[in-house]
């Protein structure tokens, strides 16, 4: 590797610039590269700005499956990522095969697939979901529809309680959503009383059902800044803390309690991209995303659908 500038802030600034390039991040990312993103969201927001982009490249500092949803809305631009190792255990427990062949028992059932898997799985499905509008689009199925619901159990889970649907679920889960433990939140809860507990809806059901709000990365947020509370546990990765102690700094951000004593809900996916490899992928414009130009077509189709819906 070569000698990388003194100032990688600035290297990054003037390479964007240079490249015609915008910096797509998630909440997720470290504070450092939060704070140089064009467009800093959830999934659905930067698959909402991949899609109306004009950049020559983009960048795209999150994991592997948001990297490629840019790709599919954007077949002709550069997408490149800061590390191709990026990936997302719920995407990884969810092979493209073996969906197929759990959709092939169900002919007749519509298939909403969570963003958060691969583009072979959104091929397969009829609509794409994030967090943020999953309520909106199982409504949107007819009520004679059976659904299947992957790769996500708990977002699944959590679904069929707030809509009343009951839908068959893919049996995964992410890493760092289900390390959350019980016993130490109501513990947390008993050292900070007046602390409002708040919560990502990928969390299983016994954290959820001590949670004071649910919802979206981007939810907690805005529920963050705009609620009356001043103190709140935090159960999602810790990256969206970042974002919540710039909006309110005169609040108290704690974060949730993992199982085990180690940073289990940093996602260790995410925390592999880094200000270098950022750089690194401006200047080299690589690693790229590339994609079967019939597999990204298929896979468009319900993406765009869950775009029309949003």
């Amino acid at each position: 590797m070569s000698q990388l500038p003194a100032d990688l802030d600035q290297a990054i600034v003037d390479l964007k610039k240079e490249r015609n390039a915008v910096l797509l991040a998630h909440y997720y990312q470290d504070g450092d590269i939060q704070d140089l993103a064009d467009h800093l969201g959830d999934s659905l927001q930067l698959a909402q700005a991949a899609k109306k982009t004009d950049a020559d490249v983009i960048l795209f500092a999150g994991v592997h499956f948001m990297a490629e949803t840019a790709k599919i809305l954007n077949p002709d631009r550069i997408v490149v990522v800061p590390d191709m190792a990026a990936g997302c255990s719920l995407a990884d427990g969810c092979p493209g095969d073996r969906f197929r062949a759990w959709r092939a028992k169900y002919p007749d059932a519509v298939s909403i697939s969570y963003i958060n898997c691969n583009a072979e799985v959104k091929a397969a499905s009829d609509y794409i979901c994030t967090s943020s509008n999953a309520e909106k689009i199982v409504r949107a199925v007819p009520e004679d529809k059976e659904i299947l619901f992957a790769p996500d159990k708990n977002l699944g889970r959590w679904l069929m309680q707030k809509t009343g649907r009951k839908m068959r679920l893919w049996q995964g889960s992410c890493v760092v959503h289900e390390t959350f433990s019980e016993k130490k939140l109501i513990q947390l809860k008993e050292r900070y009383p007046k602390a409002k507990v708040i919560a990502h809806p990928e969390c299983e059901a016994p954290i959820l059902a001590l949670a004071d709000f649910i919802g979206s990365t981007t939810a907690l947020l805005k529920y963050t800044i705009s609620d009356e509370g001043q103190q709140y546990i935090v159960l999602t990765e810790d990256g969206i803390l970042h974002q919540m102690k710039k909006a309110s700094p005169a609040k108290d951000f704690i974060s949730g309690p993992p199982q085990a004593s180690c940073a289990c809900n940093e996602c260790p996916f995410m925390r592999l991209n880094t200000l270098e490899k950022v750089y690194l992928a401006l200047r080299d414009l690589e690693p790229r995303i590339e994609m079967d130009p019939q597999l990204r077509e298929a896979a468009r189709i319900p993406i765009e659908r869950m775009l029309a819906l949003s």
